[in-house]
């Protein structure tokens, strides 16, 4: 492990202590309350659920309850963005962003107002509630609004650093965040920075670049790798937009494999934004874990990872294959054939 970046040193641990991501956006509302007075949070009447009521209880002249309505919950924030307030809006993921994206692409992006959007119970772990509440196009459908800043953290404390980073950035914000509980990866000294990505592993074989719940799964996958004699680097690529394009490139440059890991559709997400930097500069084999264009089921958490390919061992096979791309094009770029036919062009 990167001991620079501070990460949990139980990480690896059988009872590795695990936390809601979710938790963490709650404190973080909180602190950023205390530390920024035009700090507002309006919610669509799920509160306690997506840990907005700590805010509510401190701040009750600075909450919002707007109640089953999520377009005007991004139109009541944008005209308090545009009072000077910094509001903070939250309900599920497959409603905010997914049932009111023209009010947060119109009201919001178009006049550049400074609402943080934090979408929670994101991805297949929401679990037995099913496909119509498993957001797995969220990022896709922020990440291509103009001026939309979009993050995925991977544990509470990294959504806490997120919410604070958030309340203090220029623009607008999306955070996503998960339901279940997941594995502490950082501690309360990690540091955070939009639009920097978190080396967690040194490694020269093939690099993970993963977002979310799913950076755990990164690591527990580099860890099998090694045993196989590959050398996994691994990133914790919490903020899609803006992409760490550099980082990107140089492990591109340097490992000469990548695999993007998200629960999240593969089209559209993590996985899109890193292929669009490779075309562009360092056109490198990749191989991607997320959803394969379908939908969620209704199931526990476990079983929906195991089930829709997204653990560790999927993550392991995924680098196995990419490796092995890898050294075939290597070979290739050796062969006298290939050589003959550059010389001749």
């Amino acid at each position: 492990m990167n001991e620079h970046v501070h990460l949990n040193p139980e990480l690896y641990h059988k009872d590795v202590e695990q936390v809601p991501i979710r938790n963490g956006y709650g404190q973080g509302l909180l602190l950023a309350g205390q530390r920024y007075k035009d700090v507002v949070a309006l919610c669509a009447d799920l509160t306690e659920s997506t840990r907005t009521q700590a805010f509510a209880e401190a701040f009750p002249d600075r909450f919002v309850q707007i109640g089953v309505a999520e377009q005007n919950l991004a139109t009541v924030a944008s005209g308090m963005a545009a009072a000077g307030k910094i509001p903070f809006i939250t309900s599920y993921a497959v409603f905010s962003p997914g049932r009111n994206w023209e009010q947060i692409r119109t009201t919001i992006c178009y006049n550049n107002q400074p609402v943080k959007i934090i979408g929670s119970h994101a991805g297949v772990s929401v679990g037995p509630d099913g496909a119509t509440h498993q957001a797995l196009e969220d990022m896709a459908i922020m990440r291509v609004l103009p001026g939309m800043t979009v993050i995925a953290p991977c544990d509470h404390y990294e959504a806490e650093r997120a919410t604070l980073a958030a309340a203090g950035h220029d623009g607008p914000v999306y955070i996503r965040l998960a339901r279940e509980k997941t594995p502490v990866i950082t501690t309360d000294r990690t540091p955070f920075t939009i639009g920097k990505s978190i080396l967690l592993l040194e490694g020269k074989d093939v690099t993970l670049i993963a977002c979310g719940s799913l950076v755990y799964q990164a690591m527990l996958a580099a860890k099998e790798l090694l045993g196989d004699g590959i050398h996994a680097r691994v990133l914790n690529m919490h903020t899609i937009k803006p992409l760490d394009e550099e980082v990107v490139i140089a492990a591109a440059r340097e490992t000469g494999a990548i695999v993007t890991i998200e629960e999240h559709q593969i089209a559209g997400g993590l996985g899109s934004a890193v292929t669009e930097v490779l075309a562009r500069t360092t056109p490198t084999p990749q191989e991607f874990v997320g959803m394969q264009d379908r939908f969620g089921e209704s199931g526990q958490p476990d079983e929906l990872l195991e089930h829709f390919h997204l653990r560790a061992k999927d993550i392991v096979t995924a680098a196995m294959k990419v490796f092995k791309r890898k050294a075939v094009l290597k070979r290739q770029s050796k062969s006298p054939t290939t050589k003959r036919t550059k010389k001749k062009a």
